[in-house]
């Protein structure tokens, strides 16, 4: 099964991959239906998670209702818990809509709420992260989360995330990072997908970003804090949620 799964992530285009999950969700919720592991997002329990993995299959991964991952449920905890962005009055872009916030953000009433890619089919702007058609100091918050490491010119991304971000406003940019490297690896002579596959975790990836990642954000003028939000959580809640202990999300601001 794992290797199916592996197959079909590195062969089926990623759009046409979001077409088709709408069609798979309903059977996977059916089987799958047990009470070992909770999706936070939607409270559905299941018997198990789905692998999921480009290169390595990580096992008890993937929600079968929501298809959220290990991040987007720590995410999720952490707006929830954390922050008033579920009450408060906000101006929101989200880069690369995730279908597991797409409908549950859209239903706010309190969010001004736009959604932007480049090539996903759910994405209301089709704008470049690196050009983006939106004024300056637009939004209070920002959601770009496992997008920098497919841009070729991050530090362009970058500034263009800074430029929209309106000061007093937080965005979160979370990213694949390795913490055990102090240095981002990236070496654009790797262009053969299986190779980039093995080297950086994803065939559509251009880099492995390292700790140096936050002083990157802050170098563009972002204040950074470096969250690690299991560590205010129970094994048993990490366990339950099918969290990665010890994940870290940037949270930035702009003064």
């Amino acid at each position: 099964m794992k290797s199916i799964f592996k197959f079909i992530l590195n062969t089926i285009p990623r759009p046409l991959l979001i077409r088709l999950s709408y069609i798979a969700r309903p059977i996977l919720i059916f089987f799958l239906r047990g009470n070992k592991f909770t999706d936070p997002i939607d409270g559905k329990s299941f018997k198990n998670f789905l692998s999921y993995g480009y290169e390595k299959q990580r096992d008890n991964v993937l929600s079968p209702s929501t298809l959220s991952l290990e991040r987007h449920r720590l995410l999720w905890l952490y707006l929830q818990n954390e922050t008033d962005f579920f009450s408060a009055k906000k101006k929101v872009l989200h880069f690369a809509p995730e279908q597991c916030f797409l409908k549950c953000f859209r239903k706010l009433d309190n969010l001004n709420y736009t959604t932007t890619d480049l090539l996903s089919p759910i994405a209301d702007v089709k704008a470049d992260i690196c050009d983006l058609p939106f004024e300056d100091n637009s939004y209070d918050t920002i959601l770009c989360n496992h997008v920098l490491e497919h841009i070729p010119d991050d530090s362009k991304a970058m500034k263009e995330l800074f430029r929209v971000l309106k000061p007093g406003g937080y965005g979160i940019f979370q990213i694949p990072q390795d913490l055990n490297r102090e240095t981002t690896f990236e070496d654009n002579t790797i262009t053969d997908k299986a190779e980039r596959a093995k080297v950086f975790g994803q065939y559509d990836h251009v880099r492995v970003y390292g700790r140096d990642y936050f002083d990157k954000l802050r170098s563009i003028g972002f204040k950074v804090e470096e969250v690690d939000y299991t560590a205010s959580l129970s094994t048993e809640e990490i366990e339950k949620y099918c969290l990665a202990k010890g994940e870290i999300i940037p949270v930035v601001y702009k003064n």
